[in-house]
Formats: C-alpha cells, sequence, structure tokens
C-alpha cells in the first residue's frame, strides 16, 4: 500500500502512527490499573497479561505481516529488537522515580516469575534453530510448545499471587500494589470495551509502521534487520515506555515493572505468531546470524534484569541502580555493533 509513496511521505506516516502510539499509551494504563483492581488480578498481572498484550499489538502486527508477506528477518528482528529496547526502557522508568531504585521499590514475586518465563521463552527460540527443520502445515513443533509454556507460565504466576510461598521484604521504599477507590470508575464492561478501543487503535498504527519500515529498508543503505531493531521494533515499544513512565508517575510502580516484563513475554510470541504466518517453511531456520545475536543479547539482558529484581539494591549510580546501568550499556553495544555490522 505504501510502496508507490515517497519516501519522505512514507516516512511521516511512520512518525504520525508512532505518535497515535504515544497518545493512546497514556490513556490505556489508566485503563489497566483500574482493571487490575476491579477484577483482583493484581498489578504485576494486570501488567504482563493485559498491558503487556495491549501495548505489544502494534509489534505483533509489524510481525505477522512482514512473515506473511516473506520477510522473516524482519518479522524476527522486531520481536527480539523490542524486547531489547523496552529493558533499556526500564532505566527510563527507573528515572522517573526518584525515591530508590524501581527494581527495589517495585518488589514482586509475580514480576520475576514473569522475567523467569521470559529466559524460558528466549531460550526456546534460540533452541529452535538447532533441532530438525521440520513442519507440520508449515508450522514447527517449537510453536505449540512456546504457546503451551507462555499459557502455563501466566498460570503459575497467577498461583504466586493467590497462594505466595515467599513475599519480598517490605522496605521504607517499597510500594506495595493497593487497590484505589473504585466508587467513582466504570463498571468492567464499559472498561473493558475502551481497553479493545485502544488495543484495536495500537494495532492499526502497527499494520502502518510496518509498511512504512519496509518501504524504508528498500530506499535506505538499512538493512531489513537493522530496520526492525531500531526502526519498528522501538517505534512499536514505545506503547511499553509510555505505560512504564505513566505507570509511575501514578505511583502503580508494579504495574510499571510488570507491564515491561509481561511485554517481553509476549513479544516473544510475535516468533511464533510470525512462523504461523511465514509460509516458506520454518521461521527459525530462517533466523540470520544478526538475528541470532539480537536474541542472545536479549537473553542476557533478561538475565541481567532478574539478578536486579532479586538484589534489590536501594541506590546506584544516578539514582537508577547498577542493572539498569548495565542493561543501557548492553543496549548500546548492540546497537552500536549493528550498525558497524550494516
Amino acid at each position: 500500500m505504501l510502496s508507490n509513496l515517497s519516501t519522505p511521505l512514507v516516512a511521516g506516516i511512520f512518525v504520525l502512527a508512532g505518535i497515535v502510539v504515544f497518545l493512546v499509551s497514556l490513556r490505556i494504563t489508566r485503563l489497566a490499573d483500574v482493571i487490575a483492581d476491579r477484577t483482583g488480578m493484581g498489578e504485576a498481572l494486570a501488567g504482563g497479561l493485559l498491558l503487556g498484550a495491549a501495548t505489544s499489538l502494534s509489534g505483533l502486527t509489524v510481525s505477522a505481516t512482514a512473515a506473511w508477506s516473506g520477510d522473516a528477518s524482519l518479522a524476527i528482528a522486531n520481536g527480539v529488537g523490542g524486547i531489547a529496547a523496552q529493558t533499556a526502557f526500564l532505566a527510563a522508568a527507573d528515572l522517573a522515580f526518584r525515591k530508590a531504585n524501581l527494581e527495589h521499590a517495585a518488589a514482586s514475586a509475580q514480576n520475576m516469575m514473569q522475567n523467569a518465563l521470559l529466559i524460558a521463552l528466549l531460550a526456546l527460540i534460540l533452541l529452535a534453530p538447532t533441532l530438525p527443520d521440520f513442519t507440520f502445515w508449515h508450522i514447527h513443533p517449537v510453536t505449540p510448545i512456546l504457546f503451551g509454556v507462555y499459557v502455563y507460565g501466566i498460570h503459575l504466576i497467577r498461583g504466586v499471587r493467590e497462594h505466595p510461598m515467599w513475599r519480598p521484604t517490605r522496605t521504607a521504599e517499597t510500594r506495595p500494589d493497593e487497590p484505589e477507590d473504585l466508587d467513582s470508575v466504570p463498571g468492567l464492561l464499559p472498561l473493558g470495551l475502551r481497553f479493545v478501543l485502544f488495543m484495536l487503535l495500537l494495532g492499526a498504527a502497527g499494520w502502518l509502521m510496518e509498511g512504512a519500515a519496509a518501504n524504508i529498508a528498500q530506499e535506505t543503505f538499512f538493512s531489513t534487520v537493522a530496520v526492525g531493531v531500531l526502526f519498528t521494533a522501538v517505534a512499536t515499544s514505545l506503547p511499553e515506555l509510555v505505560t512504564s513512565i505513566a505507570a509511575v508517575r501514578r505511583g502503580a510502580l508494579t504495574l510499571a515493572v510488570g507491564g515491561i516484563i509481561g511485554g517481553n513475554a509476549y513479544d516473544t510470541l510475535f516468533t511464533a505468531a510470525s512462523d504461523i504466518a511465514y509460509r516458506d517453511g520454518s521461521i527459525y531456520h530462517s533466523m540470520t546470524d544478526e538475528v541470532v545475536f539480537w536474541t542472545s543479547l536479549t537473553l542476557l539482558m533478561s538475565a541481567v534484569l532478574i539478578m536486579g529484581l532479586i538484589r534489590r539494591e536501594k541506590r546506584g549510580p544516578g539514582m537508577i541502580g547498577v542493572e539498569s546501568v548495565v542493561l543501557l550499556l548492553l543496549y548500546a553495544f548492540g546497537v552500536g555493533l549493528l550498525l558497524l555490522m550494516d
């Protein structure tokens, strides 16, 4: 649809879609927080399941559309690049909370479980290319396994909230998940309808971004992987950045961290959805060395993050914690290396 338009016009469409993502994300954060209280699911699970899925819809649209058109590199790079960018965005959310490091104040067993689930899903994606190149209806066996592990992981996370076996130590800086007064807010049905509407807007913006990104890749010196990692991944990850900072400003710290980590876990399903949409065999066996590098980097960043969540340093360099600094350095290293190799 965008292939006949000029590159400046396509770039303008890309920016406009990013602005839509930004504005919608501001509204959807409060909805997720209120729905978490209405349903009793808690901020961590709402952040991972509702907010994570909603803010990832635009990225899912990009990956699935790219895979359907046969662009395996863009499909996978958009997913893993988004996880890396969103993990680095935690440092920005950390900066927005000046009383202590976000990893300390937003202590939650659920968020740690979500991050462990993310590591397991990333490991499965890295494992897939080493397995036989076998497909059933053009779908590799790892794809249904990814969906199954995700659903089972969500079940375990819910169990951690309902029947916790241990809790993080409460300190003066810890912000617990406390429900707000719900007397002045609408019922669950109108809240849900509004939430779905915002999700659809994010998905439509993602569809426009995919077309614009493919055009930019053709008209510039950037490779498809670079466009996926640097353009579509960052642009479609803006909802996570905006919602996490907005949640911090609302005092919903568990929701802020849960939205990022839960969104990351959901983003691994981009690869599974892309394998279903990809008609040329197993998409895992189409992974280039650059994509494998970024998948490995996101796995490393996730491991650093979970160590930070367990360690819970109160204050670090720049008031953002050592782990946040390491995450920024790892992401900057990845981007610099990608530009040098491009």
